[in-house]
C-alpha cells in the first residue's frame, strides 16, 4: 500500500515508517523543512514539501495515495496556548483528505486525544464509545468517523496524554521533567491521585498500521497501554531520578511551574483499550510509563 503520512518525521513518526516499511507498504512523508526531508529521504521515505495549511498538497498527495495515516498538528500553536488556531488547522487538513478520498473506499487514519474525553468529567473509565458533540481536535475527530458514510474507511487513534519512549523529545513527560529541572521540584497538582493513561511509542505505532490496515470505517481507537497512571507517582519517580524533593504544586502556581502543561496536568483521565485490542488484535507489548521513565533516557541530557 503506497501510504501517505504527515508528521512522518516526528515523535510517533518516527517509530510508525519503519512500521510500515518493515510490513512491506511504501510511505510518502509530508516534510515542511530541509531537515525533515533529509530525515525523511535517509529512512527510505519518498518526501513531499509542504505543511498542514498547503490544503493543495494535502489534497493531491492523498488523491494519489492508497491510504493516509495524519499524525501532525500544530503543536507551536498549542504549545502557545493558541488552541483555536491549531484546532482550525488540523480540521482544515482533514476535510481535505476527506475531499481527496471520498468515494475510494481507502483508509484515513487520523489523531486524537483521551484528554478530551476528561473535559466533561466522566468519573469513570473513559472507553472508545464516549463520543462529544464537538470542540476542540473533537470536531476533527467527528467528523473523520462520519466520512465512513461518503465511502471512506476511515478510523481515530486517540493518543494518551503520555506517548513515551527514547524517541519522545518534546512530550508531555519531558515537559514534567524539564519543569522540575527548572523548579528544583518534581511537583503534581492536588493531591496527585489523578491519573493519566500512556502507551509506549512502539505499541503506538502498530496500532496506526493495523488501523490502516484494517479498522472498519467509522471506528474510535485507543492506543493506550497503562490505563491510568496517578500523577504523584509520575512526580515521585522523576523526583527520585533526578535527587529532586517531591511536592504538591497550588493550583495559584501551577502555571507558573508546568506552563502550558497545566492546562492537562490535573485532568483525571482513566482509559480502556480493550474494545480496541479486541477489535485489531492489538495488545500493548512494551514497558509501561514507569518502567520506562526507571529505564533512565529520560534524565541523560537536559
Amino acid at each position: 500500500m503506497r501510504v501517505f503520512v504527515t508528521g512522518a518525521s516526528g515523535h510517533v513518526g518516527s517509530a510508525l515508517v519503519p512500521e510500515l516499511l518493515s510490513a512491506g507498504h511504501e510511505v510518502v512523508g509530508l516534510a515542511r523543512s530541509d531537515a525533515s526531508a533529509a530525515a525523511l529521504a535517509a529512512a527510505g521515505v519518498e518526501v513531499r514539501r509542504g505543511d498542514l495549511r498547503d490544503l493543495d498538497v494535502l489534497r493531491q498527495a492523498a488523491a494519489e495515495a492508497d491510504g493516509v495515516i495524519h499524525l501532525a498538528f500544530d503543536h507551536e500553536a498549542m504549545i502557545s496556548g493558541d488552541f483555536a488556531s491549531a484546532g482550525d488547522a488540523d480540521l482544515a487538513a482533514v476535510q481535505a483528505f476527506g475531499d481527496a478520498l471520498a468515494g475510494t473506499g481507502k483508509p484515513l487514519v487520523i489523531t486524537s486525544g483521551t484528554a478530551m474525553l476528561a473535559a466533561p468529567g466522566l468519573a469513570r473509565t473513559a472507553t472508545e464509545d464516549d463520543v462529544l458533540p464537538g470542540g476542540y481536535r473533537i470536531d476533527s475527530e467527528n467528523a473523520v468517523v462520519g466520512f465512513a458514510d461518503r465511502g471512506i474507511r476511515s478510523s481515530v487513534v486517540r493518543l494518551p496524554p503520555s506517548v513515551h519512549s527514547s524517541l519522545d523529545k518534546h512530550g508531555f513527560v519531558p515537559i514534567l521533567i524539564a519543569a522540575a529541572r527548572t523548579a528544583g521540584r518534581s511537583g503534581y497538582p492536588g493531591d496527585g491521585a489523578n491519573r493519566w493513561p500512556a502507551v509506549h511509542t512502539l505499541d503506538a505505532a502498530r496500532l496506526y498500521r493495523l488501523a490502516l490496515e484494517k479498522a472498519p470505517a467509522g471506528s474510535r481507537l485507543h492506543a493506550v497501554g497503562d490505563e491510568g497512571v496517578p500523577l504523584r507517582e509520575i512526580a515521585e519517580t522523576i523526583g527520585r531520578h533526578l535527587g529532586l524533593p517531591v511536592e504538591r504544586i497550588p493550583d495559584d502556581r501551577a502555571e507558573a511551574h508546568f506552563g502550558f502543561l497545566a492546562r492537562f496536568a490535573a485532568m483525571d483521565n482513566p482509559t480502556s483499550s480493550a474494545r480496541t485490542q479486541q477489535l485489531l488484535d492489538w495488545k500493548p507489548e512494551q514497558p509501561g510509563l514507569l518502567a520506562d521513565l526507571d529505564a533512565g533516557h529520560y534524565f541523560q541530557a537536559v
